[in-house]
């Protein structure tokens, strides 16, 4: 509720779906993404694409799974969950890390994203 005391409507995402957002980064970010898109559906393959709180995500019975963007510095992926990120701390501590946000320049290897997105399904159920 604002201080009105009206419901705040949420903005739809500029993009249509995740190929559209795709196609607005540079180069190497997109590139980046899609091999982590690509990961993520590989680990989650009943997962459904969409957008949550404005980022491209998967969802698992409608709850999301993980999302992930591209910033002006970086690429990040959203586990959605900070145990996830603790868990994982000695896997993850090339990349930057904060409470839900895993920060990198490179594409992240398939099998740390396969790990870290079995542990958000198992996390989950």
């Amino acid at each position: 509720m604002t201080r009105a005391g009206t419901k705040r409507v949420s903005k739809p995402p500029r993009w249509a779906n995740i190929d559209d957002y795709l196609a607005s980064l540079p180069a190497t970010q997109r590139a980046t993404l899609q091999k982590l898109r690509k990961a993520i559906s590989l680990a989650a393959p009943d997962a459904e694409e969409g957008f949550s709180y404005g980022l491209p995500a998967f969802r698992i019975d409608g709850r999301p799974l993980v999302c992930f963007a591209a910033t002006a510095k970086h690429c990040s992926l959203y586990p959605m969950s900070p145990a996830v990120i603790r868990e994982h701390a000695r896997d993850l501590k090339k990349y930057e890390t904060s409470k839900g946000t895993i920060r990198f320049a490179a594409p992240l290897p398939a099998t740390l994203v396969k790990k870290l997105v079995k542990a958000r399904i198992a996390e989950l159920q």
